[in-house]
């Protein structure tokens, strides 16, 4: 199994909601996306986007819940939040089970799952990346086999091709 990745930063917080619209529409069932980073630098922010382009009208931070399942027109999506637990208390939430059903996983605080799935997953690291520009975010997109791939290429193609957003002041730029 081959690694892929594609880094790029967001310039506002619009661009990463487009950018989250962008993950969104290549998103497919079976996909895990794996969200980490330091707090505040966009995760649920993202997370909103690609609930979007799957027809969420509100997505809520699960911080409290720990999970959230919204229904998108074809399949679910699983929103878990593993800030508040400890590495061991992710496996009581029954994840796993999430890896078996038609739906797209989608977990902040990855790090915080102690065994997380290492097929059909995309991880996303995301970083604050602007000194002058308290709004810019680095992202490295990593993918790790089958769907998770596919997806990284066609989001790959649409940043490069400019079809990840529409509207005026969107700015993405590849590293």
């Amino acid at each position: 199994m081959t690694t892929q990745a594609l880094r790029l930063r967001t310039f506002s917080e619009e661009a990463t909601l487009g950018l989250g619209r962008a993950l969104g529409a290549v998103l497919v069932p079976g996909v895990t996306v794996l969200f980490s980073g330091e707090l505040g630098t966009g995760k649920t922010t993202l997370v909103r986007g690609i609930g979007g382009a799957l027809g969420v009208t509100r997505v809520r931070s699960p911080s409290f819940t720990l999970v959230n399942e919204y229904r998108a027109e074809h399949f679910s999506i699983i929103h878990a939040d593993l800030y508040r637990l400890e590495p061991g208390g992710v496996d009581d939430l029954g994840l796993e089970e999430y890896l078996e059903a038609p739906c797209v996983l989608l977990v902040e605080w990855a790090e915080r799952w102690t065994n997380p799935p290492e097929r059909d997953v995309l991880k996303v690291f995301i970083k604050a990346a602007g000194e002058k520009n308290q709004s810019e975010r680095g992202f490295e997109i990593s993918s790790f086999g089958g769907e998770a791939d596919l997806a990284l290429q066609n989001l790959r193609e649409a940043v490069k091709n400019g079809k990840t957003h529409s509207g005026v002041g969107l700015q993405f730029a590849l590293d």
